[in-house]
């Protein structure tokens, strides 16, 4: 087989280990369920970045398997040196300006992404979100209640509305993890760091405590309930009774103290 052949076939079977490697980028499901319109822009960054990686492995293992092969040491050859070779000027710059406009493109894209995720809609809900060791609870402010402000263990969400959540915590560092969503945020103790979302599928998903912050960190997680605008009204008037019972309660006691109700009680 002479040497033009030996390349036609490699390069058929680099484009062919291309084809199959974006093929199967795209069959296989990778992440949960999508459940926000930010995911959405994620995970088309994620194919993205995916297309763009996997015809530069290709054609770099195939260099140097080809390499290997053809250029390899014959049987006697053991004490020769190879051919000196000197620079190729137009090479050089050629793998150098096309990885760099690659790499440009692609954190551009990156750049619009992230802000597209970031940008702040015309009208959007104020959640509170408190993290401590080692478990997660959530306050609606009178703008959402239109009373008096409320506390769940458990997020509830109305679909389609815009959310900005205000992270805080008591003790260490946590992370912020709803991987429906594919948005994360640092928990940082003394300051308050923010969050946005627009969930837009019913449903009831998993949030996640996504640093190391002690002993039962596995525990911490809770949930979010993505349900409708009707649904939404009804679990903050339950909520809103629960806290004003148990309000009364501790009043008719003689003022002693009185444990939290949980968001499972309006589901």
């Amino acid at each position: 087989m002479n040497r033009q052949r030996q390349m036609v076939l490699t390069l058929v079977a680099a484009a062919l280990a291309i084809a199959v490697g974006i093929v199967l980028s795209y069959v296989i499901h990778w992440f949960p369920v999508q459940a926000s319109t930010q995911a959405r822009n994620t995970d088309r960054l994620y194919h993205v970045l995916v297309d763009a990686s996997i015809p530069i492995f290709v054609l770099v293992l195939t260099v140097v398997l080809y390499c290997a092969w053809q250029f390899r040491m014959k049987p006697g050859e053991e004490l020769k040196d190879g051919p000196p070779i000197h620079g190729n000027t137009r090479l050089e710059v050629f793998w150098t300006a096309i990885p760099a406009i690659l790499l440009l493109g692609l954190v551009s894209y990156s750049f619009v992404v992230l802000h597209d995720n970031e940008k702040k809609p015309a009208r959007e809900m104020e959640i509170g979100v408190t993290a401590q060791q080692f478990a997660w609870t959530f306050q609606y402010p009178p703008s959402v209640t239109g009373g008096k402000p409320v506390e769940s263990d458990q997020l509830w969400l109305p679909v389609n509305e815009p959310v900005r959540f205000g992270l805080h915590s008591k003790d260490v560092i946590h992370a912020f993890w709803i991987p429906a969503f594919r948005l994360q945020e640092d928990v940082v103790p003394g300051i308050t760091v923010h969050y946005r979302a627009t969930p837009d599928r019913l449903g009831t998903y998993p949030i996640v405590c996504n640093l190391l912050c002690g002993v039962g960190h596995s525990l911490m997680r809770a949930q979010v309930h993505v349900v409708t605008a009707a649904r939404f009204k009804e679990f903050l008037k339950q909520r809103a009774a629960l806290a004003g019972g148990a309000t009364s309660s501790t009043a008719g006691s003689g003022g002693g103290s009185s444990s939290s109700t949980t968001g499972t009680a309006a589901g």
